[in-house]
């Protein structure tokens, strides 16, 4: 996953604004995570109205207030913010843990024609591989909540390397019973770094498309 922002610059959305700059922090921050790019703007009012819920649903997944263990979950503000300023005051609420790309990087906007964004805002959930997961979860997101991410990692199968337990290399958990639903429904694109593929015949919007024509914001 860290090679999608190979050759960039991450930030660390603290007060100190650390820098991820090289392939070992990078590696360290998203390898063996589920990803989350969240594409938005402050002067989107759906932005301004979604912000508080993804920064909940975040908080309670990775913060150890609410959770034992932190969930392998990273986020990626993808800005599509006019101004740094307004990057910034949007930023300025939202969780010390989130990641984002300097305003002045291009790739704020490849990624957006990368992976098909159409409408702010959007959250496009990858595996650890880089295969995307769902194109835009923000509808699951609202509707489940923080129970949403047991379907992506168990859709995924994400490795808890950092807190696998001796005991469990040789007892693993039992799969779920509804394994099969959702691997039907989160129907990982096979072309890793977001490539549209082509429409299905059954599906008007393309595999897990947001809705709207075929022009996108980009």
């Amino acid at each position: 996953m860290a090679s999608l922002f190979s050759g960039r610059v991450l930030i660390r959305n603290n007060s100190d604004q650390d820098e991820l700059d090289t392939e070992a922090e990078l590696s360290h921050r998203l390898e063996n995570r589920l990803v989350l790019l969240f594409f938005g703007a402050g002067s989107c009012p759906q932005c301004q109205a979604f912000a508080p819920i993804l920064r909940d649903f975040f908080v309670r997944l990775t913060d150890e207030f609410y959770v034992l263990r932190a969930a392998q979950l990273a986020l990626v503000y993808v800005s599509q913010d006019p101004t740094e300023e307004e990057q910034d005051l949007f930023l300025r609420d939202m969780p010390k843990k989130w990641l984002f790309l300097p305003f002045e990087d291009d790739l704020r906007r490849d990624l957006g024609r990368q992976f098909s964004v159409e409408r702010l805002p959007a959250v496009v959930v990858l595996k650890p591989g880089g295969d995307v997961l769902t194109r835009d979860a923000t509808d699951e997101i609202r509707r489940l909540g923080p129970a949403c991410f047991a379907n992506w990692q168990e859709a995924a199968e994400v490795l808890d390397r950092n807190f696998l337990q001796p005991e469990d290399l040789d007892d693993p958990a039992p799969r779920s019973l509804t394994e099969p639903l959702r691997r039907c429904k989160y129907r990982v694109d096979p072309a890793a770094r977001g490539k549209r593929g082509p429409r299905r015949g059954n599906d008007p919007e393309g595999e897990g498309g947001a809705e709207g024509g075929d022009g996108g914001l980009f």
